[in-house]
This record gives C-alpha cells, sequence and structure tokens, in this order.
C-alpha cells in the first residue's frame, strides 16, 4: 500500500510571466527534496500548461510508504523552506492524501 499525497495551489500573480515563474520556482523547490527528504519515494509536479486561467496552476503528486513517512516529508526541515516560499507565492491550496 502506498499513500499518495496530492496537493495543488493557485498562484497570487496576475502577470502570465511572473506566474510562470513562481510555477517553475515551485517546481524546483519540491523536486529537490527527492534524495534530501528519505520518505519520498516518488515526487512529480504538474504545472498548468494548458490554461493560463487555471485556477489550481501547480500540483504535487507524491507517494511515501505510509502516513508516518507523509508526516516526515512534512516536518522536514528542507520541505518546511519550500513550503515557506511557496506560500509566498500562492493565494489557495488544495489537498487530497489517500492509498494507492
Amino acid at each position: 500500500m502506498t499513500l499518495r499525497h496530492i496537493v495543488a495551489w493557485t498562484l497570487k500573480a496576475d502577470d502570465p510571466d511572473r506566474r510562470r515563474a513562481d510555477a517553475e520556482g515551485v517546481r524546483e523547490r519540491l523536486l529537490g527534496l527527492k534524495g534530501v527528504v528519505p520518505s519520498i519515494q516518488a515526487i512529480e509536479v504538474i504545472v498548468d500548461e494548458v490554461d493560463e486561467r487555471s485556477t489550481n496552476t501547480v500540483a504535487v503528486v507524491a507517494d511515501f510508504a505510509d502516513a508516518d513517512g507523509l508526516q516526515e516529508y512534512v516536518v522536514h526541515p528542507a520541505h518546511q523552506e519550500a513550503a515557506a516560499w511557496i506560500r509566498s507565492v500562492v493565494s489557495d491550496r488544495t489537498a487530497v492524501d489517500g492509498t494507492v
């Protein structure tokens, strides 16, 4: 059994260039956690490249062995640093955690 963690964010920026730059910043920071946070089994970041008006512009899909692995990720200092930056560029967040 794998626990899948999915989060989608709406970026604050109205300007399309700023929104793209912020989306890439989210992608780089989250993908950079692979190999740093041991409990991450897999991680993908998806940036909406089709609809500039998308309400959820960036999403992460990450897999963990269990809830303890997810909690290790949540409290890990590298994730906390990435999350602080992400909070500075987003206006909304939606999350789902479930087994696959």
